[in-house]
């Protein structure tokens, strides 16, 4: 049987009392299930405010939106953001007519705080940080530097989902002003595609609820929460129509009762891996710097020649991947080509091996066993 390199696991019969529930009710679609996984994440991660959303990226698109028109940003104005990432995360920034602004990555392949110190200028006005394949990397020097320019910091927390750094969730740190979670199909936390974004202040999280809602004052749910449905309302915005649904949010429940469970055989997995690569001088690990609390989402390795290695696994059947391209690579972000050296060079040689809670332990012997082979 293949390997593959992401295989999400859904704990079936439970997910499918929880959707009977909401069909059984007749309520599918943002509020009651909606309402309740986001009071069961605010318990979990310590968020004070938390809205449930169709996916990260609608997330990230919200935060810019409102962090721009709460702060007069103007058209042009600059956020700093990371080449190795999704494109979702700079896209965001362009959908609000916005530059990105490229800094290199570190060696956790998180944003480096000295190439971002040197990227701020007169025009910048937030930092967008990724928490790569889980990490933290130096998101704390980062919050230093926003408070120090006055900039707004966005956490794309999209690997995130239970990582935690001496218990405390990042998201929640102080100078983080918003965090997006995904809970897309493969992710730690699985549902169809779904996510979160937990502004740190009460009214971007009432905006947040309104834009992703068309810009009504009052939602559907809100409206018919009293026995009778009152079908009159305002609308303030030109919204959007990014909630979640009720039958993503109860996917999201049942997952969420085991997300610590399986965090912690996903870093038993990584254990296993990093003790057998570390000797191999072809193969570089990419370590966490809180590794004992990290949720490894993806897990990497940079290798000499990627291409040959990924052949060499396809012949035994298993399947590794890449994340990501660096993103000046592309057409629309070519204008920062070379701005990002080491982002560039990682780029060409980041392999993502399988990991995921379907890998026996001899799944991961026969892994090591063909890259040690490989490489040596």
């Amino acid at each position: 049987m293949s390997i593959q390199v992401l295989k999400p696991k859904f704990h079936t019969e439970e997910c499918l009392e929880e959707i009977k529930e909401c069909l059984d009710k007749g309520w599918t679609g943002m509020g009651f299930k909606t309402v309740e996984f986001e009071n069961e994440w605010k318990k979990y991660t310590g968020h004070k405010y938390a809205y449930f959303i169709n996916s990260n990226t609608v997330g990230l698109h919200l935060a810019v939106h409102i962090l721009k028109m709460e702060n007069n940003w103007q058209d042009g104005d600059e956020i700093i953001s990371t080449p190795i990432t999704f494109v979702s995360t700079n896209h965001a920034i362009l959908y609000e007519n916005l530059t990105v602004k490229f800094a290199d990555v570190d060696e956790y392949l998180c944003l480096d705080p000295v190439d971002v110190e040197k990227k701020i200028t007169d025009r910048t006005r937030a930092i967008i940080f990724v928490g790569y394949g889980g990490r933290v990397g130096k998101l704390d020097q980062i919050i230093e530097i926003c408070k120090k320019y006055n900039l707004k910091l966005i956490l794309d927390a999209a690997h995130m989902a239970g990582t935690k750094v001496n218990g405390i969730t990042p998201g929640t740190w102080d100078g983080v002003d918003v965090t997006v979670y995904s809970y897309q199909a493969v992710k730690n936390l699985a549902t169809g595609d779904s996510g979160m974004i937990c502004f740190n202040d009460e009214r971007n999280d009432k905006l947040a609820r309104q834009m992703a809602w068309l810009g009504i004052n009052k939602d559907t749910y809100a409206r018919s929460n009293k026995g009778t449905y009152a079908w009159k309302y305002d609308v303030d915005y030109v919204g959007y129509k990014y909630n979640g649904n009720a039958i993503m949010a109860a996917i999201a429940l049942v997952q969420l009762k085991y997300l610590d469970e399986e965090n912690a055989r996903r870093r038993s997995i990584v254990e296993m891996y990093n003790q057998a690569f570390k000797d191999n001088k072809n193969i570089k690990i990419i370590s966490a710097p809180y590794a004992d609390e990290c949720s490894y989402h993806i897990y990497e390795l940079i290798v000499p020649d990627r291409e040959a290695l990924l052949n060499k696994l396809a012949e035994h059947e298993i399947y590794g991947g890449v994340h990501y391209r660096d993103n000046t690579e592309y057409s629309m972000y070519r204008y920062a080509n070379g701005t990002c050296p080491y982002a560039h060079e990682v780029s060409q040689k980041i392999i993502t091996l399988p990991l995921h809670m379907w890998l026996t332990e001899a799944d991961v012997q026969k892994i090591i066993s063909v890259v040690n082979g490989f490489l040596q």
